[in-house]
């Protein structure tokens, strides 16, 4: 199915507000002066021009963050004074999320109102969470085995380079910024080209909730230019990165052969989702289809490989595909709409290739397959079966709303057919047995597990991968930590009573 045109939303779009490059807290214009259009995929218009950040604009950027964190207050204010900025900052949040909901629902076509119930709300948790934190930072006191003394100390890591991605542009944002300002670091944030609207609007509400200038920065621009600046800036003391693994390795190089800062990825997945016959089959297929076509199937996590054990195979599909026929595609403003278009031209015909390669490497298309007849990049939820663990669709990231489905026999099968993959991002297991999940959730070689449940997210939670799919940790107190150096102190002791 799909909803109505996307021309006859009725909903008010805001009027963008900030389209320059934010650097020491002022909105300025890229040195260039170059500006790049970012589109709307509902229906492939401009939304706004933006300043195209390159080199000479990361390096004013990085500027005002050294500044900031070598001479600034933000490092040096109290834990206490840090936690009342950034509830502050939660609240701005708050007070204006149908705007920020409204910017990246046109920017990502994402589904407004879950943005502004999921999204935007998250961001605000997460920045509560690690205002929380911020006055909890300890180090710890060592037990030497000679007569000294010791103990460690957590500092701040200095200035961090953060690249975000397109598909979350909100939440993944603040899984790095957060704990990044609570650990006392300033930022430099490279958004995603295609979605460079929200971050621009957190900087400023930044300003306002009294984060000082230099502290956060943002430059908007490309990935090859301003991202690979950043990466490779002799001044950047870390870089935080999501997205794809192939940019990944790029990243990794490019710290390596600057000044050999630290990195970390959160990659791309290829999750196996599990399902045993004990479940309850019209409460279980639900979670499995929306694991795979969740915000367009553009989501690292995605349940893409849906492994049915045979005695409910048959049933299960059968739901999935009754669910695919009625799932409402279209405009992300229509409270009907279920899955938004595509984030842009590229990615649509990158997720029609695949479904291509599905055909042709023999799966057996039971429906979607195709995009909407209008403007836009729409298509449809597709769901293949009779897919071997050899073929392109159940190897390969697809980021879209594509799902393989694969049958199994027993729990040794499934636990090595779930990790015959390149990814370790997350996993899913269904089922009622106690043993079974225990034994599953230990053998799947992945960061996450969710057992009877998926994208069960939460602030306490780590999250990241395995393999190729990354390492350190988004979320929790590890998403602290990453931030923060630790350094060790020792003085010598004389005729103590105790070591």
């Amino acid at each position: 199915m799909q909803s109505k045109d996307s021309s006859k939303s009725n909903f008010n779009i805001p009027k963008i507000k900030f389209t320059q490059l934010f650097i020491n807290g002022e909105f300025v214009d890229s040195v260039s002066g170059k500006m790049f259009e970012t589109i709307d995929p509902r229906n492939e218009e401009v939304i706004a021009s933006v300043a195209e950040g390159d080199k000479d604009d990361v390096d004013l950027a990085v500027k005002a963050a050294r500044e900031a964190f070598d001479n600034g207050p933000w490092p040096r204010l109290s834990p206490k004074e840090r936690r009342r900025i950034m509830l502050k900052f939660a609240d701005l949040i708050l007070e204006h999320v149908e705007e920020i909901a409204a910017l990246d629902a046109m920017d990502a076509g994402k589904l407004f109102s879950v943005v502004k119930t999921g999204d935007i709300p998250n961001v605000a948790d997460v920045l509560c969470y690690y205002a929380g934190a911020a006055d909890k930072i300890h180090g710890t006191t060592l037990k030497m085995s000679r007569e000294l003394q010791g103990y460690t100390l957590l500092e701040p890591i200095g200035v961090v380079g953060l690249i975000i991605p397109w598909n979350f542009p909100s939440p993944l944002l603040m899984h790095k910024v957060a704990p990044a300002l609570a650990a006392g670091c300033t930022v430099v944030v490279k958004p995603a080209e295609q979605t460079p609207l929200s971050a621009l609007y957190y900087a400023y509400l930044a300003k306002q909730a009294g984060i000082p200038d230099g502290v956060v920065n943002v430059v908007t621009g490309f990935g090859p230019t301003a991202g690979a600046a950043l990466s490779s800036h002799m001044d950047v003391d870390k870089i935080g990165f999501t997205g794809s693994t192939e940019v990944g390795r790029l990243i990794m190089q490019a710290a390596a052969t600057s000044n050999l800062k630290p990195v970390s990825l959160e990659l791309g997945g290829k999750s196996p989702f599990i399902v045993f016959d004990d479940v309850d089959v019209d409460k279980v297929a639900p979670l499995a289809f929306v694991g795979a076509v969740y915000n367009k199937g553009e989501i690292c996590v995605a349940g893409s490989r849906l492994f049915i054990q045979e005695g409910i195979y048959d049933k299960f599909v059968k739901k999935l595909v009754e669910m695919a026929k009625t799932w409402v595609v279209g405009d992300p403003f229509d409270p009907n709409t279920r899955q938004g278009p595509q984030i842009d031209k590229i990615q649509f015909e990158k997720v029609l290739s695949y479904i291509e390669h599905g055909k042709k490497e023999g799966a057996t298309l039971l429906t979607g397959g195709n995009s909407l007849d209008r403007k836009g990049y729409f298509i449809k939820p597709t769901i293949f079966v009779d897919v071997t663990d050899e073929m392109t669709i159940a190897k390969e990231e697809i980021f879209g709303p594509v799902l393989s489905v694969m049958k199994f026999k027993t729990v040794e099968e499934v636990v090595k057919r779930a990790n015959c993959t390149k990814y370790g991002l997350a996993a899913g297991v269904m089922t009622n047995d106690l043993n079974i999940a225990n034994t599953v959730s230990r053998s799947i070689r992945a960061g996450v597990i969710w057992i009877n449940c998926y994208f069960a997210f939460d602030p306490d939670c780590p999250f990241g991968g395995y393999k190729c799919s990354g390492f350190e940790r988004d979320l929790g107190m590890e998403g602290l930590h990453k931030f923060l150096q630790v350094k060790s102190v020792v003085t010598p002791i004389y005729n103590s009573p105790w070591l």
